[in-house]
């Protein structure tokens, strides 16, 4: 039995998320397919996080375990081969050892959320940005933000469906940037955390565009957080600008 550890790339549009599901494609179905019409071995594939319904990602990390003996490169090339026309690829794939897990040895976690900041429809970006159409103040975004970076109860920030044991985390990166780009101006957040709850990052952000519509003051978001109450978030942003981007390990160990 050989352990390989895949890093994926997806456009969560056409799934119900990353995890297997009962009532929709996800994309763990995906590739576990793939593997058994390379294999034809049924695979279970783990993965450093779980995504909603429509959410992407750039570098998710995974692993499954094959007993037939094949190469990484040919395992990736056959994967990809079986993957379309699904909007997966595979973009890197390795041997690692048995008891390397793609989430419990994850010490970190990386999203970017992405809102496009114009008026004009979204065309190439649909399902790939939320759009707000209305200036947005990103400088007092990022002052509110800071006030989520540390060791917090986030309850409320957590969904109501949430199965993590506590709501206590630690947001080690919470910043907002504005870039330029050819489709117009965009709000970029990054967030990152050895783990996040249940649309934590998405509450974070509809809280924060609340602040750079001016529709919230900056300390109100310090006292969302505080009140550890989920009826006091002000707005879930929807999953389609949200990015798995990175999963941060020590090397095999």
């Amino acid at each position: 039995m050989t352990r390989f550890a895949l890093t994926l790339e997806f456009d969560g549009t056409p799934f119900m998320g990353l995890q297997r599901q009962s009532h929709g494609p996800s994309v763990q179905q995906a590739v576990e397919e793939a593997a058994f019409a390379v294999t034809g071995e049924q695979v279970r594939l783990h993965s450093a996080g779980r995504t909603d319904t429509g959410v992407h990602a750039l570098a998710m990390r995974s692993h499954l375990d094959i007993e037939k003996p094949i190469e990484p490169f040919r395992l990736m090339e056959a994967l990809n081969a079986h993957l379309r026309p699904d909007p997966i690829a595979v973009t890197h794939c390795e041997v690692v050892p048995d008891d390397w897990h793609a989430r419990f040895s994850c010490i970190g976690r990386r999203y970017v959320y992405r809102i496009v900041n114009r008026r004009a429809p979204l065309t190439i970006e649909l399902n790939r940005a939320w759009q707000v159409p209305q200036e947005l103040d990103e400088k007092a975004m990022h002052r509110a933000a800071q006030a989520l970076v540390g060791q917090h109860d986030f309850t409320t920030f957590r969904s109501a469906h949430c199965q993590a044991e506590s709501p206590i985390k630690t947001l080690d990166r919470l910043d907002v940037e504005r870039a330029r780009t050819v489709w117009g101006e965009e709000i970029r957040i990054h967030a990152a955390a050895r783990s996040f709850l249940h649309h934590q990052v998405r509450s974070m952000v509809g809280c924060l565009a609340m602040v750079g519509m001016g529709r919230w003051r900056e300390e109100q978001v310090a006292a969302a957080l505080a009140a550890r109450d989920r009826q006091q978030l002000g707005l879930n942003a929807p999953p389609q600008g949200l990015y798995f981007v990175e999963a941060v390990y020590d090397q095999y160990t």
